[in-house]
């Protein structure tokens, strides 16, 4: 993310981070046991959960792997009784395709949530699970 966003409006989270109690970090392997990607679910309460750290790798891009990433995650969401879970990711084209998938699996846009401000980097959405 240092490399596609302002310093002030890099948010995610360095390996120590993602070690923490309150984060649940998955990966997604093709059969030989190669990384195609990863993604995060930070719980911030009862209630509220974000996503982080969503990446595919170049090659395994087009083939479902981040869909399929964000739907467990969203599965462990729900299977915790949280009432919604956001997240933020960047405005610019560079996440134009991270935007798309969010809102094709119900994210609608939102106002920051958690310990975010306003950022003109920065798009926020969320989903009520059910």
């Amino acid at each position: 993310m240092h490399a596609t966003s302002p310093p002030e409006s890099v948010h995610a989270l360095d390996v120590e981070r993602l070690r923490a109690s309150d984060i649940t970090f998955v990966t997604a392997r093709a059969t030989d046991g190669g990384l195609l990607g990863c993604g995060a679910l930070k719980q911030h309460d009862a209630t509220l959960g974000e996503l982080k750290s969503m990446r595919t790798t170049a090659a395994a891009r087009g083939r479902g792997v981040a869909a399929t990433v964000l739907a467990h995650l969203l599965d462990v969401a729900r299977d915790r009784g949280l009432d919604r879970v956001s997240l933020e990711t960047g405005t610019e084209d560079y996440f134009a395709p991270a935007r798309r998938l969010y809102v094709r699996h119900g994210f609608e846009p939102c106002a920051p949530f958690a310990d975010y401000t306003d950022d003109p980097n920065s798009a926020y959405l969320t989903i009520a699970l059910a």
